[in-house]
């Protein structure tokens, strides 16, 4: 953490279960702009999310699900949607995902960035999200709901979003240049948006 924290809490609803029990992404995109909050001895971190991406089960390429591959690191993804996945990565890094979609269909929401929140240091990149957080396996596998790892609905307006291929998944064949990330336009991103990426829906 880069400054002491305020004390003050996130306003706002908890998102339940049923939200992440959808299409991955339907939900990558509509948990832009939302909170993600954790909790440690009763002190909150959080910080907005803003960039997210979608892993869509055996078909997948870039999924640890790819052609049903099912093991202990990665058996959460096959369990209930609103669920935890972290692995370790790079002998270095922990990574948080959000699981999706019906119990026994692998799919997961990656979480690359935030837009930190008070005492929070920088979150661009998955790696700093779970730093920042003090996000490990021991959380893999947690529901995503009070007290120690949820998402929060605080009525952020709606901002435009934007979709471009994942980030270092060059060896998945076709699905490399398949636009699964989903971004906010913010200086916080784990890589800066490319200028000629329209947004969705716009």
């Amino acid at each position: 953490m880069t400054e002491e924290a305020s004390g003050v809490s996130p306003a706002g609803s908890v998102v339940g279960r049923d939200f992440f029990d959808r299409a991955t992404v339907e939900v990558a995109r509509q948990l832009l702009g939302k909170l993600l909050v954790r909790e440690i001895e009763g002190e909150q971190r959080w910080g907005r999310l803003v960039e997210v991406e979608a892993y869509l089960g055996p078909d997948d390429q870039a999924a640890h699900s790819y052609a049903g591959h099912r093991s202990p690191r990665n058996e959460v993804m096959f369990g209930l949607a609103g669920h935890a996945y972290v692995y370790f990565t790079y002998g270095m890094h922990h990574c948080l995902n959000f699981v999706t979609r019906e119990e026994g269909i692998p799919q997961a929401v990656l979480i690359r960035a935030l837009e930190p929140g008070p005492g929070v240091g920088r979150c661009s990149g998955p790696g700093l999200i779970c730093r920042s957080l003090s996000i490990d396996r021991t959380l893999n596998g947690v529901q995503l709901s009070p007290p120690h790892l949820y998402v929060v609905d605080d009525g952020e307006p709606e901002r435009r979003i934007f979709e471009t291929p994942r980030i270092g998944v060059h060896n998945s064949g076709d699905w490399a240049a398949k636009p699964l990330r989903f971004c906010l336009d913010s200086p916080h991103l784990s890589r800066p948006l490319p200028r000629a990426f329209r947004a969705v829906g716009d």
